[in-house]
């Protein structure tokens, strides 16, 4: 049995790399949000951009491919709507880095001596740089 692949997201098979890579473009990420409470054809996202309507083709294929958008076929339609499971991963990734900065941050803040902010303390480093100019 093969080892688990450590980058992979969910079980549709998409990694970190390739949501981060998808969800970097604002035109992805707005798709994203056009699409997050109802089923929209190609067509209808492409009018809410613009840009071509192949360039609105690329992007819906690579947020397909990442695991992020869902479609459906109605008729001759395809219908794209946001893929939760595939947010899921990308959120457990954000929340974990979040969660490691607090940690970090805390114990800096309790590593510090506490330092009272009086108005005089506050105001001296002003005083300083106004008399370096």
């Amino acid at each position: 049995m093969a080892a688990a692949d450590p980058d992979r997201f969910d079980e549709a098979g998409s990694t970190e790399t390739d949501v981060l890579k998808a969800v970097v473009e604002p035109r992805r990420r707005a798709i994203l949000r056009l699409v997050a409470t109802s089923e929209l054809s190609a067509g209808e996202i492409a009018r809410s951009f613009d840009v071509s309507r192949p360039a609105i083709s690329q992007h819906l294929t690579v947020l397909k491919d990442a695991g992020l958008l869902t479609e459906r076929r109605d008729g001759t339609r395809r219908l794209y709507r946001t893929r939760a499971e595939g947010l899921a991963g990308l959120r457990g990734f954000l929340d974990e880095l979040w969660g490691t900065a607090l940690a970090d941050a805390a114990r800096i803040a309790e590593a510090e001596p506490e330092a009272t902010a009086t108005p005089d303390a506050v105001a001296a480093p002003r005083e300083r740089r106004r008399e370096a100019r």
